[in-house]
This record gives structure tokens, C-alpha cells and sequence, in this order.
């Protein structure tokens, strides 16, 4: 029962630490991350992480959450400021490639694509997630395509669906790429051919 006193405050900053679970995660992995790695990178206590999220499981869930959501995809955002469909495209790609291969700190290529994908399968609840950041994302492209087909910019049959699938699946073949070492400047020699493949 309530005795009428505010409860004490939390000591941290919950999404300040998620960030630091963020970092650690992409860069060690889910399994290479221990209880003491992220206390350390989190600045906290392991009760603290344990009243905050359950356990490590619990931790990492919240961490995709904060990532899917914490700011807006920059090769989303690029790709919605361009009027024009074929710079729209070209916009979201180039800055696909730029956004994986300007990260530091052992994060190259896409936290979800590079870290959570490799063990999905592995973590309760984790594939549901991705599941859904997958969707959504086909989702914003389909619905551009389907704009622009009603504003006779495009083919009255333009398989909107299949070619938001393609843009994220080229992005995640830039990802790899990316963890390869592969330069920007080599990835995007191409993109022409690469537009020109979605728009067709």
C-alpha cells in the first residue's frame, strides 16, 4: 500500500543508457556482451539494470526498440525530401551507403541488419521485432510508389510492393558490404544501373 511519498528517482537516464547498451551491442554482439561489459558501458549497477529491464534479454529488446525508434532513417528521410521519384531513389541509396560506412566504434553496416539479424532466430521476441522494422519500412516506400503512380509519375502497374522490397534488400547488400570494407565511392559507382533496376 502507498504510504503518500513519491517514489524514488531513478538514478540514469533511461534512454542515455539504451543508447550504451546500443553501442555495445553492434559492436560485441548479443552473445559476446556480458552482464559486466554493459554495467560498465551503462555506468550503472547490476541490480539497477535488473529493476530497469528484467535481465540482459529484456535489456536487448528495449535497445532494438530505442533504435527503431529513437531518431528519424536518414535513407528514409532522404528519400521523402526528394520530389522527384528517380532522385528519390538515387537519394535514399547514396545515403544508405553513406549512413553504413560513416559509423565508428566497431558499428559499420546497420545495427538490426549487422547484429540483431544474425541471431533473431535465437532470441525470444526478437524476430517479431524485426519482423516489423522490415515491414514498416517496405511500408513508407510502397506508399511513395502508390503516390506517385496516382500522380502519373509512374505506370499505372508499377509493382510498388516488390520494388520497396528491393530498394531494402539493396540497402542490405550494402550493409555487407559495408562490414566488408568495401569504400562508399566503390558502392556508389553503380547506383545509376541500381535506380534505373527499381524503376523499371
Amino acid at each position: 500500500m502507498s504510504n503518500g511519498q513519491p517514489g524514488r528517482p531513478r538514478e540514469f537516464e533511461i534512454n542515455e543508457v539504451l543508447d550504451a547498451a546500443i553501442g555495445l551491442f553492434w559492436s560485441k554482439g548479443y552473445d559476446g556482451t556480458s552482464l559486466t561489459d554493459l554495467t560498465e558501458a551503462m555506468g550503472i549497477t547490476r541490480p539497477s539494470l535488473y529493476a530497469a529491464f528484467g535481465d540482459k534479454h529484456g535489456l536487448y529488446l528495449r535497445a532494438i526498440e530505442r533504435y527503431s525508434t529513437k531518431t528519424e532513417c536518414p535513407p528514409l528521410a532522404a528519400f521523402d525530401a526528394q520530389p522527384n521519384i528517380e532522385k528519390a531513389v538515387r537519394a535514399f541509396l547514396s545515403a544508405s551507403i553513406d549512413y553504413l560506412t560513416q559509423q565508428g566504434d566497431g558499428q559499420l553496416g546497420c545495427f538490426l541488419g549487422n547484429c540483431v539479424a544474425t541471431n533473431a532466430h535465437q532470441c525470444e521476441d526478437v524476430q517479431q521485432r524485426l519482423r516489423y522494422a522490415i515491414k514498416e519500412t517496405d511500408l513508407r516506400l510502397a506508399a511513395r510508389f502508390d503516390l506517385e503512380k496516382k500522380n502519373s509519375k509512374l505506370r499505372k502497374d508499377f509493382p510498388s510492393k516488390d520494388r520497396a522490397r528491393l530498394m531494402f534488400d539493396l540497402r542490405q547488400g550494402f550493409a555487407l558490404r559495408a562490414r566488408a570494407g568495401i569504400a562508399a565511392r566503390t558502392m556508389k559507382a553503380d547506383l545509376k544501373q541500381r535506380v534505373a533496376m527499381v524503376l523499371s
